[in-house]
């Protein structure tokens, strides 16, 4: 058991440092403004008339279409709307609000992925000439449950986001949780069973917040996955996050490549990974990393888990701490167990 305060990790290097006698019980980390839900007491469009029935995947991929603030009336019992299509963003929106109220699970029903958005895709229409930096559209997904995703072959940009998929503008993620998606098996530096996110404006983060992840399977990063992109996790839970692949990145000889990060994969250069009071438990890679696969190529980048529990989070193939491989600049624990 690793038991860590105010820990500091350079490298893969570790240098745990003892809690002073009597210190006190952490207090929860604050979550920033910009990290918490939407307002959405005014939408701009319903999808529903109140009716269970009226709750359909056409009635949401028209409302995703359209953008703005979405909410759902659907009745007051729990809905569950299998997606026949996958809800798509048009770049034009400034910003899409997708809010469950607590009620509304989409499911892509095992066959589809289930929230798409891509300032570089053409299809969904190419608003500036440097999509891969751009404000808008954002994307905020709360108080909703997404299940059963699969973007299983869709290999556009790189595939994953078996749940959902955003290159460009800014995704944030509050109070939602999902369940079972998946992504493709195998694949050197694809994943995300639940959320892939590519080129967030300014390289400003994904804040996910209050939420749970449970039950992805993918090459890799089977709940979070990313290049090059920034998050900050807060009070949220990650569990039963399976990590597949086989053969690693660059993959070994003779194998399909993948399999780190059984809850988040993050690789690229100048990034960090922040995990606040939050629960990272029974993830599993079948390579490196059972919990965090954290890689910066430059090694500028840092990692930072604080006032967290990361346990029994198996690494079959190489690790640096217990269910973290770290390639870095910093790697900090602090307040936390990871074990």
């Amino acid at each position: 058991m690793f038991r860590f305060r105010a820990l500091v990790v350079t490298a893969a290097l570790l240098l745990p440092a003892a809690p002073a006698h009597g210190a006190p019980t952490p207090g929860p980390v604050a979550v920033p403004r910009e990290a918490r839900a939407v307002d959405t007491s005014h939408p701009d469009r319903w999808v529903g008339d109140g009716t269970p029935a009226s709750c359909t995947s056409g009635a949401v991929v028209r409302a995703v279409a359209k953008g703005g603030i979405i909410r759902f009336r659907c009745g007051p019992d729990p809905v569950t709307i299998v997606m026949r299509r996958t809800a798509k963003v048009v770049n034009t929106s400034t910003r899409v609000v997708l809010d469950g109220g607590g009620l509304v699970t989409l499911s892509g029903g095992g066959e589809r992925r289930i929230l798409y958005q891509d300032t570089c895709d053409k299809r969904q229409t190419w608003t500036t000439s440097h999509c891969d930096d751009q404000a808008t559209p954002r994307l905020v997904v709360q108080h909703l449950t997404l299940v059963e995703g699969n973007s299983t072959g869709e290999t556009y940009d790189g595939g994953g986001g078996g749940a959902v998929f955003v290159r460009g503008g800014r995704l944030k993620i509050v109070d939602t949780v999902f369940r079972d998606n998946r992504c493709d098996r195998t694949g050197p530096d694809l994943g995300g069973a639940a959320v892939r996110a590519l080129s967030q404006y300014h390289g400003l983060p994904v804040y996910v917040v209050g939420s749970t992840f449970s039950g992805g399977r993918c090459s890799n990063g089977s709940a979070l996955s990313s290049i090059g992109v920034s998050w900050s996790v807060y009070n949220s839970t990650f569990s039963d996050n399976r990590a597949i692949g086989r053969g690693a990145n660059p993959q070994r000889p003779g194998t399909p490549g993948g399999g780190s990060g059984g809850a988040i994969y993050a690789d690229g250069n100048d990034f960090t990974v922040l995990v606040a009071d939050s629960t990272m438990t029974g993830n599993h890679a079948r390579e490196g990393g059972g919990a965090v696969f954290f890689v910066s190529n430059d090694r500028t980048g840092d990692l930072v888990v604080r006032s967290s529990r990361l346990e029994d989070n198996p690494s079959d193939g190489f690790e640096t701490s217990p269910g973290i491989f770290f390639l870095g600049h910093r790697q900090v624990v602090e307040d936390s167990i990871v074990r």
